[in-house]
């Protein structure tokens, strides 16, 4: 073995030792001499080109390559993954060139140092700029070799790991790249443990609080859980075993931030929040998987609609496993994962799995395969938007929860909810999509813009003659599809554009009653002049193309000259982009707050309303993707907006009073209130103003310090 003399480290001419005798104690668990010494190598390279920087925590700096070099070696990554993650800084921090890497370590080990370096170095206009690119470069080095990821997401993992010595601006942004961006990539490449744990770092980093007050509770409603779910689990061995299966039953502890997911997905309180353990069971093969199945349901009665077979149909990052949930001891819910020892180790460490199991095993490579083909589309994708449309078309991939449809063939495709036929067709292959006309679900003509739902067959009806409409942008769910379309419409002919604008927005205005050649010179020519064009065929053109959308046009014609006079002076219009200018308005239901994610709808009588994307009158508008729309906020948004706060105290006197010096305290202000007194308690429902949502988290957790307030919720509740 290796000596391990050279593993202290020199600080200020003494010697002290450092967690580098615990990387190598890793490593020589699965790396023979010859590989430890070329690693040797690259940590007495970085150490010396580290010598004097500190962290600001104070800590010598060659402390946080050694320690993402643990994580992977934890992982059992390669030699050249080692090196990469000692070295990773270098270019980055040193005077070291990405030249001199190459040279002295390969090309394998710079190819993942430039990789993971960020773009600090080039001018951007904004700090967003700057992210958005850096990222960019990231996303297309993993296309060429994906350990460049793993070496980013341990990075990633250290970093938030010892946050505390950050401001709290920079906190809170690093803890918010971490749960928007590493932790839903360690997801989609299917590495759970690490996606576990940069969660919980983050979330802790990002909401303290919250954090605090949820694990307490968590570890009070545990300790009364454990004991009866040791009872279950003997009991399920025990019958497993006497059925002839060498089974394995281990008892998870959910972690926190997906217990303060599902609160929010639910809008469920603490006390509703019953299931903090779950069962798996590990077993032998596929066929024992479900033989276990079955006789776990007959000891345990199953909660219905809770099943999910992600063996036969693994989740979009190779993941493969059977879901059930129980009603376990005192009648609470159990949820209970089946699954082989492959699978087990797969479903924890995703891709990074491929360099321990490598040809024999097909959870492995398949798991490499879907890396590899979400990857490639990302690469597409990013070719025809600049870095920032790319960042958030990544989150927007990332994030939604997925519906599983087949082809004729029989094939899994797997979409985005809210996805339509045409999701499904630009899918399948940018052509298809182009050219389609309409579709059929489960052999039955629907139209292009027909939701879809699990389990649907879906088959595209073309023509050869077929080209994009401008209006499909309004409803497609996936940016691969929306990107196609936008491409393809910027391709046709002017003339083309003409007639393709000047029949969709005839279409549009029909309903109103009113047609092209009877439109008043005057109202053209304001609109015409709203939208800063010269002639009506420029209106056309820019309707045909994609870059205006005929039904917002129409309405805007339809509010009369009024309105236009309104909408050039218009505030909101310039807070929302995707309205094109139009009226814009807030829904009064769910008052929105830069920060929200939103949602427009088309009303002929007021503009463009918006919603929260989860406000409950969504779903009614959303029968009608017609009148919907994607938006977004502006930026360098400076007024003040509305938002609804329910607050329960106890009946004490000054309790009005404290929360409005806390209200006051951060610059904002109660417009109104309404008091009622229940028995013991009082329940204020509170009107005030406020920038945006971090604003809102801040003057809730002020809020929450106050003496007598039990509970504060946003939005009128009971």
């Amino acid at each position: 073995m290796v000596e391990k003399n050279f593993l202290i480290k020199r600080i200020s001419g003494t010697w002290k030792a450092s967690n580098i005798s615990q990387l190598f104690d890793e490593l020589s668990s699965y790396l023979d001499d010859n590989a430890i010494e070329a690693i040797k190598e690259a940590y007495k390279f970085s150490e010396s080109k580290h010598n004097l920087q500190k962290r600001k925590s104070g800590e010598p700096y060659i402390n946080h390559p050694v320690a993402v070099a643990i994580t992977l070696a934890k992982y059992r990554l390669d030699v050249a993954s080692i090196k990469a993650a000692l070295l990773h800084d270098v270019v980055e921090d040193t005077s070291v060139k990405l030249e001199e890497i190459k040279n002295k370590f390969g090309d394998d080990v710079a190819t993942i140092v430039d990789g993971v370096s960020k773009l600090d170095k080039l001018e951007f206009k904004s700090a967003e700029e700057a992210q958005a690119e850096s990222f960019r470069k990231m996303i297309l080095a993993m296309t060429k070799d994906l350990r460049v990821i793993l070496v980013k997401l341990a990075d990633r993992l250290h970093n938030i790991k010892t946050i505390e010595s950050m401001s709290i601006e920079s906190r809170k942004r690093k803890a918010r790249e971490t749960l928007e961006i590493y932790a839903p990539i360690a997801n989609r490449l299917g590495i759970y443990e690490l996606k576990v744990e940069l969660e919980d770092l983050g979330f802790k980093a990002f909401s303290p609080y919250r954090y605090k007050v949820l694990q307490k509770a968590i570890n009070i409603a545990s300790s009364k859980q454990k004991k009866g779910l040791l009872k279950t689990k003997k009991l399920l061995l025990s019958v497993l075993n006497q059925h002839g299966l060498d089974a394995e039953i281990n008892i998870r502890e959910k972690h926190l931030y997906s217990i303060y997911s599902k609160m929010k997905k639910k809008h469920a309180n603490l006390s509703d929040i019953l299931d903090v353990y779950g069962l798996r069971i590990v077993i032998n093969n596929d066929k024992d998987c479900y033989r276990a199945l079955g006789l776990v349901h007959q000891y345990f009665k199953p909660i219905s609609g809770t099943f999910k077979d992600y063996i036969a149909i693994p989740r979009v990052n190779g993941y493969q496993s059977l879901h059930t949930t129980l009603f376990g001891p005192n009648g609470l819910p159990l949820e209970v994962q089946i699954r082989t020892r492959e699978m087990d180790w797969v479903a924890e460490r995703g891709v990074a799995s491929h360099w321990q199991y490598k040809a024999t095993d097909k959870s492995a490579h398949s798991t490499q395969f879907r890396a590899r083909e979400w990857l490639n589309a990302l690469v597409a994708m990013q070719k025809n938007a600049n870095s920032e449309e790319f960042l958030e078309a990544v989150k927007i991939d990332l994030f939604p929860d997925k519906v599983y449809v087949f082809s004729p063939k029989g094939e899994i495709v797997r979409l985005p909810k809210g996805s339509t036929p045409l999701d499904f067709a630009y899918e399948i292959h940018t052509d298809l999509g182009n050219s389609s006309v309409s579709s059929k679900v489960d052999r039955k003509i629907v139209p292009l813009k027909y939701p879809l739902s699990n389990g649907n067959r879906v088959e595209i009806i073309t023509s050869d003659k077929a080209s994009p409409n401008p209006e499909w942008i309004t409803f497609v769910a996936t940016a691969k599809a929306r990107n196609a379309i936008r491409n393809k419409l910027r391709d046709i002919g002017k003339d083309d554009a003409i007639f393709s604008g000047t029949r969709l927005l005839a279409r549009a205005l029909y309903p109103h009653g009113i047609g092209l050649r009877k439109l008043q010179s005057k109202l053209l020519d304001r609109i015409l002049a709203h939208y800063k064009l010269e002639a009506i065929e420029d209106l056309y053109e820019n309707i045909g193309n994609g870059k205006l959308i005929a039904t917002l046009v129409a309405t805007n014609i339809v509010a009369g000259p009024d309105a236009v006079n309104f909408i050039q002076t218009n505030q909101a219009a310039l807070e929302i982009r995707g309205t094109e200018g139009l009226s814009t308005t807030y829904g009064n239901c769910c008052l929105p707050l830069p920060g929200d994610e939103i949602i427009g709808f088309i009303s002929s009588g007021k503009g463009i309303v918006i919603h929260r994307a989860n406000c409950k009158n969504v779903s009614i508008f959303r029968k009608d993707a017609s009148r919907w729309l994607s938006v977004e906020w502006g930026q360098n948004i400076k007024r003040e907006f509305m938002t609804d706060l329910t607050i329960r105290t106890l009946n004490k006197v000054g309790a009005l009073a404290d929360i409005a010096g806390k209200v006051s305290s951060l610059n904002s202000n109660i417009v109104s209130t309404n008091i009622e007194t229940q028995g013991d308690s009082t329940l204020m429902h509170v009107r005030l103003s406020i920038k945006d949502r971090r604003h809102l988290a801040d003057l809730l957790r002020r809020i929450r310090t106050v003496n007598f307030v039990t509970r504060v919720n946003r939005g009128h509740t009971q």
